[in-house]
């Protein structure tokens, strides 16, 4: 696979089978994020316990406090837009730290802004306003089932070329992945709630009449949604593949090439995901147009890995995590990487 495993002893024992290593690796490239290991294990704050000068549980330090590290970098401010969770109760965003009074992991926005899900300490998942306020359970996980890595997946009401509504209602879900048994999935939620159901991507061209192939059933994973049309690029696992996923008007799912970690520009044209060169992960882009081919190395020269991508709301910039801390590059791939912060944690960014 294309993200190396590097997780430490505390993280191994945490995982206890090879799919569910891979879902939950994803949460970071390291064994320092107490995000990557299962709730409890070391690193990690112990549901309702507080988290070192934190609030008290269910509090909520909603007016922030100052950034974590003292002479470390934030990176994290109003007008950049991006936030850095760490698996820990505390989120960094705005220029300082918000306690969510829970462990916040794999953090993703609602589309405008105003809501955030999560996964807490107990492994359900969980919306939130900004503040770590108004928490709300969307499901909790069976037992025995590992949840990670929510995203938003939206469509606008308004119609298309065909003259086909979008349906905003059937598109405001959470889709996120699940592993049980060993098994890999990714199933959806309505944002408002509701009972979670296994997200089969499927593709109207495929098929034994034309003899192309339907995409996995299993071993999907790290799903993230982006453009105003519902669409979700996601990882396959065993195949080592990034596929994009598009059921706006009809299921198609296509193929676009070997990689992990994909992330969906704000318009939904274009992907970033992570594939190792030469002993290193590194940042690709392309279009998200199946015949288009064209790739792009953003990080052609890089001495550190780069996972974990996530784009800024203008499509102009992508933050990605480095052992190190969050590192931002612009889109197009026009500047060398810089660092922003030493946070490790999972970047990401509000509309």
């Amino acid at each position: 696979m294309s993200v190396r495993n590097r997780f430490g002893t505390a993280a191994a024992i945490a995982l206890m089978t090879t799919a569910s290593a891979v879902l939950l690796s994803a949460c970071g490239p390291d064994n320092s994020d107490p995000g990557s290991a299962a709730p409890g294990a070391t690193g990690s704050a112990a549901p309702g316990s507080a988290a070192p000068g934190g609030a008290a549980p269910g509090g909520g330090s909603h007016a922030g406090s100052p950034a974590p590290g003292g002479k470390e970098v934030n990176g994290t401010s109003a007008a950049n837009h991006l936030t850095i969770s760490t698996g820990t109760r505390s989120v960094a965003l705005n220029g300082a730290t918000v306690d969510f009074g829970t462990v916040v992991r794999d953090l993703a926005w609602s589309p405008d802004g105003k809501k955030v899900v999560f996964v807490d300490g107990d492994g359900n998942l969980v919306t939130a306003d900004p503040d770590g306020s108004a928490k709300s359970t969307l499901a909790k996980a069976p037992s025995g089932d590992a949840w990670s890595h929510p995203t938003w997946q939206h469509a606008t009401k308004e119609l298309n070329g065909d003259g086909v509504p979008g349906g905003a209602e059937r598109f405001d879900n959470i889709v996120f992945a699940s592993s049980k048994g060993g098994v890999l999935q990714l199933e959806s939620i309505p944002a408002k709630g509701g009972t979670p159901q296994v997200l089969t991507p499927s593709s109207s061209e495929g098929g034994t009449d034309n003899g192309i192939p339907q995409p996995p059933k299993t071993g999907n994973t790290w799903a993230n949604a982006g453009g105003r049309q519902g669409g979700i690029a996601y990882a396959n696992t065993p195949a080592n593949e990034v596929y994009v996923y598009d059921d706006y008007i009809r299921p198609n799912t296509h193929d676009i090439g070997k990689g992990s970690q994909p992330a969906l520009s704000p318009d939904g044209d274009h992907l970033v995901f992570v594939r190792s060169v030469n002993g290193h992960d590194h940042l690709f882009s392309r279009s998200t147009d199946y015949t288009q081919k064209a790739e792009k190395d953003l990080t052609p020269s890089a001495t550190t890995d780069y996972t974990e991508p996530a784009w800024s709301p203008d499509g102009k910039t992508l933050a990605a995590r480095t052992p190190d801390g969050v590192s931002t590059v612009p889109a197009d791939g026009s500047a060398a990487p810089t660092q922003v912060s030493t946070i490790k944690g999972l970047p990401s960014y509000r509309p």
